[in-house]
């Protein structure tokens, strides 16, 4: 058995890796394992924010069958997840952060049960050894211990991460944990390090802070003139809205870069740890991301809508046991649902029914397989901001529904699909800032085609494999409590 170190950095885009060409940031530490492993460079998250993106990466499934729509929306425990893999495989899984996964109600005894208090509940399988939930708490209380005068509000003690040497910082504390635990290892080991940074609030831990001028940054895509009316909602919303004048988002652009070298350098420390220890060589690591960051393009921040900056994530996978791919970068449209079934090939262990996403090990493997997906696909979902204004009239009320957009995005073209029955498409060939309308209404129709063939192939499977007629064929689903012949 080898172990496993599965790495997820927040809000982290696809396009902020120096090996990917970026003109600005510093990633010298992912740079080198993207060159010792395999680099996704068209590798996309399945939503956003963190609840359903998660979800996804966690289950292998797209989100019309895991149905996390939003921060909150419990995860039917019904499905299977990378942690419990992992303890099938004879690991015993360990968590170091969070998974902001909320519990199913159903589970639960009481309504004054502390796991309905918080989405961020701990994915089941796990045993969180450093729990960064609900406040920060364990950080906070550090800061306090060496002399910090510190607030009880996390986002507060985040923001001011700035006013802080680099040794104070969040991601410091999760890395300390993390090493530490390494370093006491003496068997094969399953480990999950969920990094919050390069996540909003904008600030930078200690020189990184200053390590980007804001003079240097390069300008984000701006809002296209003619919008969906979608679009006019997330510009006028505080929380979605990107600053307006050009020095407030020059400095969120050289925070949000200051955030992703620090973390850069913290990962560094575990390569580190594992070479003095002698795990390099032994130990699969994947690093990936929830989702990205829009960053101040189109006009917006945070992660929100149906554009590429939001989805568009980084990739990296090293299987020391597969050096024929090591170095190789991967083109084709590789997506977060890959992840559960990569793990479960690497293990050893049968991919659950569930899984919408296929294995990386032929490209692990320097493979190219000619039935490769040929575009990547997301959803969003807003439903979110109507639940609270009371209940609808189910089942006649059908708003909610009608709350949420899909994306297919190939080569050349990405279709949008919106819930109330609006669309986009737009000419990424022509241009790839998302802001061109598709005027061939062949291409239109074409891949509105292609986005209801997608949605038909992955519709629930759990017992569309199996057949009862005069016994039982088929593939039998997670649960049958007696074996088949």
């Amino acid at each position: 058995m080898m172990n496993v170190l599965f790495i997820t950095l927040d809000q982290f885009r696809g396009d902020s890796l120096s090996c990917a060409g970026h003109p600005v940031v510093l990633t010298p530490y992912l740079d080198e394992l993207a060159s010792e492993g395999v680099r996704l460079s068209a590798h996309y998250s399945q939503a956003a924010p963190c609840g359903p993106g998660r979800a996804s990466l966690y289950t292998g499934m797209y989100q019309m069958n895991h149905r996390v729509v939003a921060n909150g929306t419990p995860l039917d425990n019904r499905f299977d997840n990378i942690a419990r893999i992992a303890g099938r495989a004879g690991y015993k899984p360990v968590l170091f952060g969070y998974t902001d996964q909320a519990i199913d109600p159903r589970l639960v005894l009481s309504a004054d049960d502390v796991r309905l208090k918080t989405y961020e509940g701990v994915l089941d399988g796990f045993d969180c050894k450093l729990n960064l939930i609900a406040g920060h708490e364990p950080w906070i209380a550090w800061l306090r211990d060496n002399g910090y005068d510190v607030s009880d509000d996390d986002i507060a003690v985040l923001a001011s991460e700035s006013d802080r040497p680099v040794e104070f910082s969040a991601s410091t504390f999760l890395t300390n944990h993390l090493v530490d635990w390494i370093e006491q290892q003496d068997a094969p080991w399953f480990a999950h390090a969920s990094y919050l940074r390069p996540h909003s609030p904008y600030a930078a831990a200690g020189e990184f802070a200053t390590m980007y001028a804001p003079k240097d940054m390069p300008m984000p895509i701006s809002a296209a003139a003619d919008r969906h009316p979608f679009h006019d909602v997330l510009l006028t919303l505080a929380s979605t809205a990107a600053p307006q004048d050009d020095a407030s988002l020059r400095r969120m652009q050289a925070q949000y870069f200051g955030m992703i070298s620090e973390v850069d350098a913290q990962l560094g420390r575990v390569w580190a740890t594992l070479r003095q220890h002698n795990m390099w060589e032994n130990t699969l690591i994947i690093v990936t991301a929830d989702h990205g960051e829009q960053l101040g393009d189109h006009g917006l921040k945070e992660k929100v809508g149906y554009w590429e900056s939001s989805y568009h994530i980084l990739g990296i996978v090293r299987d020391p046991s597969k050096p024929e791919g090591h170095g190789t970068v991967v083109s084709e449209f590789t997506e977060n649902i890959d992840i559960v079934p990569t793990v479960c090939d690497a293990l050893g262990v049968a991919i659950p029914a569930q899984c919408d996403g296929l294995p990386l090990t032929p490209f692990l493997k320097a493979e190219n397989p000619r039935w490769w997906r040929k575009a990547a696909s997301w959803e969003f979902d807003w439903r979110f901001s109507l639940i609270p204004l009371g209940e609808f009239a189910w089942p006649w009320d059908r708003r909610l529904e009608k709350s949420n957009l899909v994306v297919r995005r190939s080569r050349d073209v990405a279709y949008v699909q919106f819930g109330d029955g609006s669309w986009l498409c737009f000419d990424l060939a022509a241009d790839p800032t998302w802001r061109t309308a598709m005027l061939d209404n062949a291409v239109v129709l074409q891949n509105a085609q292609a986005m209801l063939q997608w949605r038909m192939q992955h519709a629930d499977r759990t017992l569309t494999g199996v057949l009862i007629d005069d016994g039982v064929t088929g593939r039998l689903p997670p649960g049958v409590l007696w074996e088949s012949n």
